[in-house]
């Protein structure tokens, strides 16, 4: 009997679960025109669990996309690395110092929102300046904030990011995907797979109950022959 496509959907979910980051990390190095498009016909062609997955993973800003075209052209992870050794000195450093620090993180954001904003427009995407802005502000936010570097780096960012002064900056949803060192959500439950796997175990348990039933029954017939048995063979003394 030939499979149905639904038929070959549910086993998709058999199998190990896709990967979504390696999913996400190719949708998001598209240019955003092209994600939504891309995003669907790809859940289109996975189980019926990771199809949901994959459409969960929203469409990239302008500014989110050119840091992560940025991250996967090199550019930011020399920078990155040395802001991590910065924000350490400034921990030893003194007033004139703090304000040389600031100076040289400033010129450095300036300096990687520019060269971001050339390979957008090499890769034929135009920036406005809010986008302009945003880029600027979340590669500060990455040079600043460890956990913003982190996102960041994923190269799967969803939307800019600020940072927060003393605070972290806010990093809910800013990643498709997973963010690492963070745990995933746990999955939501699959009532369907839930009802089909009680009904299962109800089945299962009924037919247990019959063939325990037809077993007692062929027993107690067997021993019932068994006891005739008996008795003719007393009836005719050769017990």
């Amino acid at each position: 009997m030939p499979r149905t496509r639904d038929a070959d959907a549910d086993a998709g979910d058999a199998a190990p679960g896709a990967d979504l980051d390696a999913i996400a990390a190719e949708l998001y190095a598209l240019p955003p025109e092209r994600f939504t498009a891309a995003r669907n016909d790809r859940a289109a062609h996975l189980g019926r669990t990771d199809a949901a997955r994959v459409r969960e993973l929203r469409k990239p800003t302008v500014a989110a996309w050119v840091v992560s075209l940025a991250v996967r052209d090199g550019r930011l992870a020399e920078a990155i690395t040395l802001s991590a050794a910065l924000r350490e000195a400034q921990d030893d450093a003194d007033a004139a110092a703090l304000a040389e620090l600031g100076r040289q993180r400033r010129r450095l954001v300036q300096a990687l929102a520019a060269e971001a904003e050339v390979l957008a427009e090499e890769a034929g995407v135009s920036v406005s300046a809010s986008a302009r802005d945003d880029i600027a502000a979340t590669i500060n936010a990455a040079v600043m904030d460890a956990a913003a570097a982190t996102a960041v780096m994923t190269g799967r960012l969803v939307r800019p990011l600020v940072a927060g002064g003393f605070d972290p900056a806010d990093l809910a949803d800013a990643v498709g995907g997973s963010l690492p060192g963070v745990a995933p959500p746990p999955a939501p439950p699959d009532d369907l797979a839930e009802r089909r796997a009680r009904k299962a175990a109800e089945r299962a348990a009924r037919e247990a109950d019959r063939a325990q039933a037809d077993a007692e029954r062929r027993l107690a017939a067997a021993e019932g022959d068994l006891e005739r048995f008996r008795d003719v063979v007393e009836s005719t003394g050769y017990a």
